[in-house]
């Protein structure tokens, strides 16, 4: 009973609403999928707009422009990884009120870490490809930023979810993914304009 849930609960991570079935024919499953991928078409205008503030240090530093993708999708492959940890914990009944604190904290740490990580590795190869110095600590700095707000959001959103008798394996992938976009891409262009004094 309680795999059958976890089963479920990470179909549903993916934007599958009901269970599907090899059977099922295309207009079903595109159905079933619609909704969820037109939040995520909202949230992802949203995640654009952060980039419209920086239009002018973008036209400036040709640089920023190719890097805030990396920057967005580290953060957000980093949260899917501790989403997909949490929606399962949440739905086999290993994670509540008792450890939440602790594995919030964990999962906090486990982003620093990582973060620190790539943000050495993206860092050198950032300055090694565009020869611009500063840029590996800039990029570097947002990795981290990115990273931990990553991990909690991909603890806490799915938690809050729960918490509302909101299905955290439906909703928990559109908010998480808007956390990470709209951090990754203000924490990179922000400090870049704050480093370089772009106007």
């Amino acid at each position: 009973m309680i795999e059958e849930e976890a089963d479920e609960d990470l179909k549903a991570l993916g934007g599958v609403t009901h269970p599907e079935e090899l059977s099922d024919t295309v207009w079903t499953i595109a159905r079933g999928r619609f909704n969820w991928l037109l939040v995520n078409l909202a949230t992802a205008f949203l995640a654009s707009s952060v980039l419209g503030l920086f239009e002018g240090q973008l036209e400036k530093m040709v640089a920023l422009a190719v890097l805030a993708p990396i920057v967005a999708s580290q953060g957000g492959n980093a949260a899917t990884q501790t989403m997909t940890v949490a929606v399962r914990a949440l739905a086999t009944r290993e994670l509540g009120a008792f450890n939440a604190m602790r594995v919030v904290l964990r999962e906090t740490m486990v982003g620093l870490v990582n973060g620190i990580a790539f943000a050495v590795i993206t860092g050198i190869a950032a300055v090694a490809w565009f020869k611009i110095p500063g840029l590996g600590i800039v990029i570097g700095l947002a990795i981290i930023c990115n990273l931990v707000a990553g991990a909690l959001g991909g603890i806490l959103i799915p938690m809050v979810l729960e918490r509302v008798r909101a299905d955290p394996a439906v909703a928990s992938g559109t908010f998480v993914t808007t956390v990470t976009d709209v951090v990754g891409f203000f924490s990179f262009l922000g400090i870049a304009t704050l480093w370089f004094g772009l106007k």
